[in-house]
């Protein structure tokens, strides 16, 4: 294998189609950077290198970056070794798992869990976990899930016994499910936060835990005050309850001590739900005059492309959307899903799963991460040793367990 290390070199020049302005501003929006940064980065001086010690793939994932923002750049061998000059890094994402290789682990699971009456189902979700946060890696390194299957069990067999106390009080006493309904209106917000936190403190990168640091009012406002505003009026806040919900997650969580931060303005999310108005309103229109033109079938067709195109549309660019306003200290993210080709995945892994009677699962598992993991990248300012661990809390994994009990979700996307 080859040692040799590479750079890539502005030449102070622009591609066709752009000018010095409009680079400017692309790379300070693709590397989150500031204006002074950049100045840096793009340095006047002929043929200098703005990003030195690198593998070539590495150097031609700058190369393809900065060339779409319109930078005239290209790719030399380096000589030596030499002091960086910039401190911005671009580390994709990667899965490395395999389809065949996780169909051990999801099918030993499976029988397990059937011969202890579920049981194992606490040890089942700790092996999963570990399977895909371990083969997921960035910059070097994987990801690790730490969670105690003990604890997981635990806050099961507490979550099932207040549902069956529920079901059973309710079917004797009206005004217990009463109680029962009231009061969990107001345990919900807890759940969520209590949730997010477990998962969050048993994840960790390069040993450095995870946290959640959301709160109680953050988590009611967000369950159940924005989406009773919204509905008041009439669904018109649906963006702006999407951006709260952003900001309940993306704000609240922590690595180590630092927080991560959403940086999106409330006007990005209208216009993303304004695309998508669009996109109804046309498809609507035009299954409306095949309809009228006396042809049903091309009809159902434009509406169930209509639908898909809009299933992908969300899919990917809810994601995009918050992973691209997020920021850890000085790093940024980047997301660049597609929704032709989510919308492809989903399509085939379902009708593979179908067609293996539910075998194909681990596969589509493992194919959806994969092209997730593709498709992510960090922008990474300097390096991510310099965070300092958080202390190592133990939390209750009841939080999360009754989150499950009562089929109470709560994701960014």
């Amino acid at each position: 294998m080859s040692n040799e290390l590479y750079q890539v070199v502005y030449n102070g020049q622009t591609l066709p189609g752009f000018d010095d302005a409009q680079v400017k501003a692309n790379l300070q929006n693709l590397f989150k950077a500031t204006e002074e940064r950049i100045e840096r980065l793009l340095s006047p001086s002929s043929s200098s290198a703005i990003k030195s010690n690198l593998s070539y793939d590495d150097a031609q994932i700058y190369q393809k970056k900065l060339t779409e923002a319109g930078a005239d750049v290209r790719i030399r061998v380096q000589e030596a070794p030499v002091e960086q000059t910039q401190d911005l890094k671009l580390a994709p994402l990667e899965f490395t798992g395999r389809g065949g290789e996780y169909f051990g682990i999801w099918i030993v699971n499976i029988l397990l869990t059937i011969v202890t009456l579920g049981i194992y189902s606490a040890w089942a979700t700790v092996r999963n976990n570990q399977y895909f946060y371990g083969n997921t890696r960035l910059d070097d390194s994987s990801f690790q899930y730490l969670a105690n299957p003990i604890t997981i069990l635990k806050g099961r067999l507490i979550a099932l016994a207040v549902l069956v106390a529920y079901v059973a009080l309710a079917n004797l006493y009206i005004e217990a499910a009463v109680v029962f309904g009231v009061a969990f209106i107001f345990v919900t917000p807890w759940i969520m936060t209590r949730s997010l936190r477990f998962t969050a403190i048993n994840s960790a990168y390069r040993n450095i835990r995870f946290d959640f640091q959301g709160k109680y009012g953050e988590a009611f406002m967000v369950a159940f005050v924005w989406p009773i505003l919204n509905l008041l009026c009439l669904t018109l806040l649906t963006p702006l309850v999407l951006k709260k919900t952003h900001a309940f997650i993306a704000n609240g969580s922590r690595y180590g001590t630092t927080p991560f931060e959403l940086n999106a303005s409330t006007k990005v999310y209208y216009l993303l739900f304004g695309k998508a108005l669009l996109m109804i309103a046309g498809f609507a229109v035009a299954a409306f005059l095949a309809s009228r033109a006396g042809i049903p079938a091309l009809a159902a067709v434009i509406a169930g492309v209509g639908y898909l195109t809009l299933f992908g549309f969300f899919m990917a660019g809810i994601a995009n959307l918050f992973l691209n306003s997020t920021q850890l200290a000085d790093h940024s993210f980047e997301s660049e899903l597609k929704p032709a080709q989510m919308v492809w995945i989903y399509l085939s892994n379902s009708l593979l799963v179908v067609l293996t009677l539910g075998l194909f699962t681990p596969w589509a598992k493992v194919r959806m991460a994969r092209y997730r993991a593709n498709c992510t990248s960090m922008v990474i300012s300097g390096d991510l040793n310099h965070f300092v661990a958080a202390e190592q809390t133990r939390t209750s994994a009841l939080g999360q367990e009754l989150g499950d009990a009562f089929d109470v979700e709560f994701a960014a996307v």
